[in-house]
């Protein structure tokens, strides 16, 4: 396991990750214990705000597994908190367009190049800083933003969106997608494949690392459609949710010991 999230993106092999949406640290526990290299704990659709995430990313950091946030919107302050409660990078969602990625990106970085906001006491620097200068060099080093594009919009303007200097990563949104496109949460559409594969060639262009949620709740259509991304230059995957998978392995046993 690694803690090092620029690290896992850069691997030749698949890096298997998923969301989690349940404010329990138990989960992470069991998340990291079972084999999943990462964690996006998130703040968009999770019932929760930075006070429980911050919990979340201990427990993270206690199993060794690398963790990310997805803030609730492409606020710097948002991503400031994220960042010095000690989560490396933030995934930022409903990117549309180069500025706003080009806002992301500044939110991670200190002055004078960037927009996040200097404390010497954060969970980021042990809580006192007595060095500054190595520990904002350190910092932006190790952190950054992934441009999570999931709209109509945004697939419009994919090439200007990876072509942002700093960007970590690409990450793209199969459900929100082709609800944009008017198709209902239907990503097995075959419109909705031809966009991602145009956005993911986007972002392998480009020289970014793609990442690809994966939400087919059985084992073995993810496979497949891993395989298949795989063969198109993606090797970080989001399978499921904690909740997907959790509900599950409850509707398997019920469905197993039914009379």
């Amino acid at each position: 396991m690694t803690r090092d999230l620029k690290a896992l993106l850069a691997r030749d092999d698949s890096a298997l990750g998923t969301w989690t949406q349940i404010a329990a640290p138990e989960l992470i526990d069991l998340i990291a214990l079972n084999g999943f290299h990462f964690t996006i704990i998130d703040c968009q659709h999770g019932p929760f705000g930075i006070e429980t995430a911050e919990n979340l990313a201990r427990a993270a950091d206690a199993n060794d597994i690398a963790v990310a946030l997805r803030v609730s919107r492409n606020d710097p302050v948002e991503i400031m908190k994220a960042l010095d409660v000690g989560i490396r990078h933030v995934v930022v969602p409903n990117i549309e367009t180069a500025d706003e990625v080009q806002s992301a990106v500044a939110a991670t970085r200190f002055g004078p190049h960037g927009l996040r906001g200097a404390c010497p006491c954060c969970r980021s620097g042990g809580h006192f800083i007595r060095k500054w200068p190595d520990y904002a060099e350190a910092e932006e080093a190790r952190t950054g933003a992934i441009a999570l594009v999931e709209t109509k919009a945004g697939r419009h303007n994919i090439d200007a969106i990876c072509a942002t200097e700093g960007l970590s990563a690409l990450m793209i949104g199969p459900f929100d997608l082709s609800v944009s496109m008017g198709l209902n949460g239907n990503w097995r559409e075959p419109d909705v494949q031809r966009a991602l594969t145009d956005m993911v060639q986007a972002g392998t262009s480009a020289g970014l690392p793609v990442i690809m949620p994966v939400f087919a709740p059985e084992p073995a259509e993810c496979r497949d459609l891993i395989d298949r991304w795989r063969g198109e230059g993606v090797t970080t995957f989001v399978i499921g949710s904690d909740k997907i998978i959790i509900a599950e392995a409850f509707r398997s046993w019920t469905s197993a010991l039914a009379p």
